[in-house]
């Protein structure tokens, strides 16, 4: 992933908390940054007239598809362009249905839809490390970025919106292709003290990230659970059906990727080739 300055960084303090306003700002500046160069592409492949213009196909493209918009801009803007003339951005390919999703049938009715696969699978991995908190976050635009949360402040999901500092656990769960474990916030050298102090308000003391990696290696995101003391070793039993959560996971957040988000994008492509 790409490393990106955190907040404090922007205001000469790295070491302090940032200040709400430049969180907000780093936040505004990065999501609009992936939806401007897909506007961008738009604008230089399909000769679209303006910014506006572009940005009302993918606004339609993401609300006939249901798909985030920002999730749009980023399948634009990462996959290669289509051939000169071709019907599609991306070929057809084989739909069939969703892969199973055994871990998280544990007595509850099975999730439909990218966000209630998002929460559950939330649920089940805070049920896993005995804890109410957690987060899980999606990787688009070479950065980790926040998709949901449980328990944990405003201004620590503010704060880590998105994830690009490879120093993080996540992030480090994410290259890595691993689950990591930092067992005491307080002590480790993992954060820089900004971030430390962001993880420490919330009332974490630890957290432990899993990678979700869809079926041929590649990762789709990470699920951190967090702990409100110093925790130790995690048990195999543990381990075990963590991996096992992100394997499902990951290999479900690859099907939906292509079965929904290409086909948004082939219809943006339509659209933008042959309009009006």
């Amino acid at each position: 992933m790409t490393e990106y300055p955190h907040p404090s960084d922007r205001a000469g303090t790295a070491g302090r908390a940032a200040s709400p306003d430049a969180v907000d700002e780093r936040n505004r500046r990065l999501a609009r940054a992936g939806v401007a160069r897909a506007e961008e592409l738009l604008m230089t492949r399909y000769r679209v007239g303006s910014q506006g213009e572009a940005f009302d196909l993918l606004r339609r493209t993401s609300q006939r598809f249901n798909v985030k918009l920002h999730t749009l801009a980023d399948a634009a803007v990462r996959l290669p362009a289509p051939k000169a003339g071709a019907a599609d951005w991306v070929p057809d390919r084989p739909r069939g249905g969703p892969p199973p999703l055994p871990a998280l049938y544990t007595g509850q009715a099975r999730p439909i839809g990218h966000g209630a696969v998002l929460e559950a699978a939330l649920r089940r991995a805070m049920h896993v490390a005995h804890t109410h908190m957690g987060h899980v976050q999606l990787v688009e635009h070479g950065m980790l970025r926040m998709a949901r949360h449980a328990g944990l402040a405003r201004h620590f999901t503010d704060y880590f919106a998105f994830v690009g500092d490879t120093r993080s656990p996540c992030a480090r769960a994410a290259e890595d292709r691993r689950q990591v474990t930092v067992k005491d916030v307080a002590s480790s050298d993992t954060f820089d003290e900004a971030s430390r102090q962001a993880v420490l308000r919330t009332g974490s003391r630890a957290c432990h990230s899993v990678p979700l990696v869809g079926r041929r290696g590649g990762v789709m995101g990470v699920i951190s659970t967090h702990h409100d003391g110093p925790v130790g070793d995690f048990s195999a039993a543990q381990l075990t059906a963590l991996d096992h959560l992100g394997a499902q996971v990951g290999r479900w957040l690859l099907w939906h990727r292509h079965t929904v988000v290409l086909p948004a994008l082939n219809h943006l492509h339509v659209s933008a080739a042959h309009r009006d």
